[in-house]
């Protein structure tokens, strides 16, 4: 049951359904071996951090970072917070801004795409919670699920556009405006959690 649990949080925090509106630049003008590929790799990357912070994530904090885990909640959650309010104000094309241009694209998804504060956070959880063989299969389990329905909206995309192009839009238009609220949401509580873990220090 925890070893499903922590699946279940890595996918949230993952969220394919979501994550695919950050990619939609790439999802309109990339071809499916092309988008595959290249998501393939970013996840990848993001799964070989994800994996590093799960095994040795406390280690990293307090030996080389020599910083409480607290403070990397409370700066990343200001982080997620303005990428939210960037997407309030300019929506989808707003991460085109973050990840900046074309080249070496599977490393702009890895990061910010799907390697952030919250999956981070949540691999150093994990790594807390299990053995680092079952912590990392979780993690690969949880990228992957997310990379396969990814492919699979890639697939669903191109087979409605030519059809029904407003569809995707308004899906599009209404999935960014969740995006916002969640990734805000999430930001204030990461903020909210490091606060109350420096509090009880004192």
């Amino acid at each position: 049951m925890d070893l499903f649990k922590s699946a279940v949080l890595m996918f949230v925090l993952l969220n394919p359904f979501l994550v695919i509106v950050y990619l939609v630049d790439m999802l309109e003008t990339l071809e499916k071996k092309q988008f595959a590929k290249t998501l393939i790799q970013g996840a990848m990357i993001a799964s070989a951090v994800f994996c590093c912070f799960a095994i040795v994530g406390d280690f990293i904090f307090s030996g080389i970072v020599q910083a409480e885990f607290a403070s990397f909640q409370i700066f990343g959650g200001v982080v997620f917070l303005l990428i939210g309010l960037q997407f309030v104000f300019r929506g989808p094309t707003a991460i085109e801004i973050l990840r900046g241009g074309s080249k070496g694209l599977a490393g702009a998804i890895a990061m910010p795409v799907l390697i952030g504060p919250g999956t981070i956070g949540a691999s150093v959880i994990i790594g807390k919670r299990h053995e680092a063989i079952y912590a990392s299969a979780i993690i690969l389990i949880a990228v992957f699920t997310s990379v396969l329905i990814m492919l699979l909206l890639k697939a669903l995309h191109d087979y409605v556009r030519p059809r029904n192009e407003p569809l995707i839009t308004t899906y599009i238009g209404v999935a960014g405006r969740i995006m916002a609220l969640y990734v805000g949401t999430v930001a204030v509580d990461m903020i909210m959690q490091g606060v109350r873990v420096w509090a009880n220090m004192f």
